[in-house]
């Protein structure tokens, strides 16, 4: 197992999946880990074309982690925010330990 795959594996295992204040934490910690783990990978010419699809979901699922933590929002509207972000973010790790080497 390559390097980028045992921190991919690493990041995904840390994916929180009920919110709370800590694991609200932990998101941003996680999206910058991913963020930098694909900055990373971007410069690795073997990745570099496969990679730029996935900054595109960074910014949505930071937007749900955000609105998740909303005083204003109910309960249960905070547990159905932090949820899709946290199956986003699983989705988008998933999908980019498929990336085939080229």
């Amino acid at each position: 197992m390559n390097d980028f795959n045992e921190k991919m594996q690493r990041l995904f295992n840390r994916i929180p999946r009920r919110h709370t204040i800590e694991n609200v934490k932990e998101m941003y910690n996680l999206l910058d880990d991913y963020e930098e783990l694909l900055l990373s990978m971007e410069a690795d010419v073997r990745y570099e074309k496969q990679v730029a699809r996935f900054f595109e979901v960074l910014e949505p699922i930071r937007t749900a982690v955000k609105k998740s933590n909303d005083n204003k929002a109910s309960k249960k509207a905070k547990d159905d925010l932090f949820d899709e972000a946290s199956e986003a973010l699983k989705v988008s790790i998933e999908e980019l330990m498929q990336l085939k080497i080229l």
